[in-house]
């Protein structure tokens, strides 16, 4: 089982945790890290591109010219694709590009990269993370205090306002909570900081 320290919001090791290997400490498989993570930037596609076919272009209803005689290519409207102004060939249109995928799938590529962010000492246990008020400069002592890099993430054991409000300002710092974090946002970071309660429920989900 990972052993890791359990650091206080000073910086300094109050504790140790055993973590479950079946979640932070299962094998890393690849494959389902990029299908993860493939899934999630598709999904975040807004879809909206749009251009005019032939069909939806003004104008061009005349025959520009005789077909025959002029010394001229024949053309047959004035806004067919190979002159300006024409419609665009295979126009794209506006679509959902989501989809899904397994939830066994899904399951293993949230192990895959808990265990990485092991791997690398990129995981950082805190005893836990309370502010009364969002104080931002409060929120920046504490991320130097537990050296956690320009990119982190925080997740923490519930919806928490006052730590999301103190990181909004912080560039690269982002937050969420065990039921919204996403395999993407864990890879895409420095570290992974996350509350001995953020642990404890992690494993009860995806143990």
């Amino acid at each position: 089982m990972p052993k890791l320290d359990i650091l206080n919001v000073s910086g300094q090791k109050v504790d140790e945790i055993e973590l479950n290997d079946s979640v932070f400490g299962a094998e890393i498989n690849e494959h389902v890290l990029y299908e993860a993570v493939k899934n999630y930037l598709a999904n975040q596609r807004q879809g909206t591109q749009s251009a005019k076919t032939r069909a939806e272009v003004r104008g061009g209803g005349r025959k520009p010219w005789k077909q025959k005689g002029t010394g001229r290519a024949r053309a047959g409207s004035t806004r067919q694709p190979n002159w300006v102004g024409g419609g665009v060939v295979f126009a794209p249109k506006p679509r959902d590009y989501s989809y899904k995928i397994p939830k066994k799938v899904k399951r293993a590529a949230m192990k895959s990269a808990l265990t990485s962010k092991v791997a690398l000492n990129e995981l950082i246990v805190l005893d836990e993370l309370m502010l009364e008020a969002p104080k931002t400069k409060e929120m920046i002592s504490i991320l130097a205090n537990v050296k956690a890099g320009s990119k982190p993430i925080i997740i923490m054991d519930d919806l928490n306002t006052n730590v999301i409000k103190s990181s909004a300002n912080i560039p690269g710092v982002q937050t969420t909570y065990v039921g919204r974090m996403n395999v993407y946002e864990i890879l895409n970071s420095d570290s992974c900081i996350i509350t001995k309660e953020a642990a404890k429920k992690i494993e009860e989900v995806y143990a």
